[in-house]
């Protein structure tokens, strides 16, 4: 299953439609991480030119971004779109297509940003501009919680940890955790299932899938992180950013002003504690 797909498999199932097992989540509060730093300012552009704002994103990605049964458009993504565009005091429209058709839409002019959780990389580069990223993928250790051990080199050596097979998370074990018994798997389900049978010590993977199947009725409460965040971009992407065209310097900097401004006032730490109540960094 991919990863787009599990995301969506367990939010669907749990987290964000009601469906999550009461008090099975971590009542510990999310740690929200920084990724826009105070102390640089970012100056307001002119905006007399922006008079209205056309987000494209698609609607199967929960938590990111997702329809509701009555087909309203939800999630991180969307609110955070909204919430841009309040700040900017700008009419907003946020329009879904299949994920295969933004790159198309955006540069035939039938919108002005993609918003919907493209990674940062040389290969997105080439087609889009950036803003500033506003989330990142890392990686985490997951072990049974009863387990103690240190997720360095050194605490793990010698001990059996499951990753998914053919990934940047495996590429990155055999370089920093050499040390380490790696054992691959082909599917998330038989890696937790590894993990609770007890037959390896802990898996390596995406941590913002990881924390919503600790949040899930399936873990039981049985794990927890370990160690980490792990962020190198080389293995796991220079994070998430909204994309515009190629050259449009304007609604970049004014997307980049928004952002940091929502992060100043409080808003983004808002939206980030109600869609990731359980924390992956």
């Amino acid at each position: 299953m991919s990863h787009k797909a599990l995301v969506a498999r367990i939010a669907i199932a749990g987290l964000f439609l009601g469906l999550l097992t009461p008090g099975l989540a971590d009542p510990a509060p999310a740690f929200v991480p920084d990724f826009f730093d105070p102390q640089h300012k970012v100056d307001k552009p002119d905006l007399s030119g922006l008079q209205s704002l056309r987000f494209l994103t698609e609607d199967d990605y929960p938590p990111f971004h997702f329809a509701l049964p009555d087909g309203t458009l939800a999630g991180f993504d969307v609110d955070l779109a909204r919430a841009i565009c309040e700040e900017l005091k700008i009419a907003c429209t946020i329009q879904a297509r299949r994920f295969d058709l933004l790159a198309p839409a955006l540069n035939a002019g039938d919108g002005d940003a993609l918003i919907a959780s493209l990674r940062i990389d040389a290969q997105s580069r080439a087609k889009f501009d950036f803003t500033s990223p506003y989330y990142a993928t890392p990686a985490r250790f997951v072990t049974l919680t009863k387990t103690a051990l240190e997720a360095i080199p050194e605490g793990l050596a010698g001990r059996r940890i499951g990753v998914i097979g053919k990934t940047a998370h495996e590429a990155y074990l055999k370089i920093f955790f050499p040390k380490t018994l790696i054992r691959t798997y082909d599917s998330r389900a038989a890696l937790y299932a590894a993990l609770k049978k007890g037959d390896i010590a802990a898996f390596f993977d995406d941590a913002i899938i990881s924390s919503f199947w600790l949040a899930g009725a399936d873990a039981q409460k049985c794990c927890a992180f370990r160690g980490g965040p792990f962020t190198e971009s080389r293995f796991f992407g220079e994070g998430v950013g909204i994309a515009v065209k190629k050259g449009n310097r304007t609604l970049r900097q004014a997307l980049d002003y928004a952002l940091a401004q929502l992060a100043k006032n409080g808003t983004y730490t808002d939206l980030y504690l109600k869609y990731f109540p359980i924390g992956f960094y």
